[in-house]
């Protein structure tokens, strides 16, 4: 599958997928690995096996071993991670902020203009490469020359900063990516949007998926009839008269979906060039605020959003954790710029 090159605009932000089978119930007695291979296309007895064995094939919502057999009536559940190749990722010397890291997963904070992994217009310099290089140096099998194994359970756009979290072994990789596909991981967002709400807080419901005609762009379908499901909850944070500063928490991940759901609610994320909030989209027309404007895009040349906390169950603890970061210079330099201006613009009136 061919990426666009400013971002990763092809892939959902979630890299798994998920096939459901409910067993007719005529169905004879059969091993389930053997009753998969003659119904997933591409699918081998050992790649099979070794789904079962981390756990990403769940019988009636519960693990199973390779020689069940199925019957009538059974639920079938299969995940599949669409991670890269480990042997794919060239390791490269780039930092990371990593704000935790155990032996199971680490979380990293991710910077604007890093791009999660390798494709066409970004072939290095990812946050693969990074972490690649991260774990050889940790890695003490001196003897083989292969990386430690890892993944991304799932991703941030490129100009979007914050959390991400890494899985270092196949188990954690797939507890963590049932997580999010069942959408009980904890997502919260913070952005800055054009104009002021009539609420403090409501719901975004529309499904989001590829633009019919710009395949670059991503855009809203609230029938339904493209695209998938996505939720979006916002609540206003502050207000600064023609810009507010919100939070939005994920109960779903679909590619650029803050972006697409507010902007198909009238509030595009400030400076977004994709979804039109990169110009004047309230205020006045004075020239003096048009420069105001301007600086305030050359202070945060990016769309406003940050990830700002993550949480989900430890998959070998299994306790709640919660990762936080702090905004990063820009948004926090471009919150206090609107700020400043807002009390001015009060203090007038």
């Amino acid at each position: 599958m061919q990426k666009d090159t400013e971002e990763e605009s092809s892939e959902s932000e979630e890299l798994f997928e998920r096939l459901s089978i409910t067993i007719d119930k005529g169905q004879e007695p059969i091993r389930i690995d053997k009753y998969l291979m003659a119904r997933v296309e591409g699918a081998t007895r050992n790649k099979i096996q070794q789904a079962i064995e981390n756990e990403l094939v769940l019988v009636n919502e519960k693990p199973i071993k390779n020689n069940y057999k199925i019957k009538g009536g059974d639920k079938v559940i299969i995940y599949d991670t669409n991670t890269p190749e480990t042997s794919e990722i060239i390791p490269q010397n780039i930092p990371l902020d990593i704000v935790y890291e155990d032996e199971d997963l680490f979380i990293v904070n991710k910077p604007v203009g890093m791009v999660a992994h390798p494709g066409s217009g970004n072939p290095d310099k990812t946050l693969l490469n990074a972490a690649a290089y991260h774990l050889k140096a940790q890695s003490t099998n001196e003897e083989e020359n292969e990386l430690p194994r890892y993944g991304l359970v799932h991703r941030i756009d490129k100009n979007t900063s914050g959390l991400i979290v890494m899985a270092k072994k196949q188990k954690a990789m797939s507890e963590l990516a049932k997580q999010f596909f069942d959408h009980t991981v904890h997502r919260r967002y913070v952005a800055l949007v054009w104009g002021n709400f009539d609420e403090e807080e409501g719901t975004i419901v529309a499904h989001v998926g590829r633009h019919q005609r710009l395949r670059k762009l991503f855009t809203a379908y609230p029938e339904g009839e493209h695209g998938k499901d996505a939720i979006t909850h916002y609540k206003v944070l502050e207000r600064f008269n023609y810009v507010t500063l919100v939070e939005c928490r994920l109960e779903t991940g679909r590619t650029h979906q803050i972006r697409v759901h507010m902007q198909y609610i009238g509030h595009p994320l400030f400076n977004d060039d994709f979804y039109g909030g990169d110009r004047i989209v309230k205020g006045t027309v004075y020239t003096k605020y048009k420069q105001f404007v301007e600086n305030c895009f050359s202070i945060c040349p990016r769309q406003a959003l940050h990830a700002k906390e993550l949480g989900f169950i430890h998959p070998s603890t299994k306790k709640e954790t919660l990762f936080t970061s702090e905004l990063p210079e820009d948004m926090h330099q471009l919150i206090e710029k609107w700020r400043k201006y807002s009390q001015f613009k009060n203090a007038e009136e």
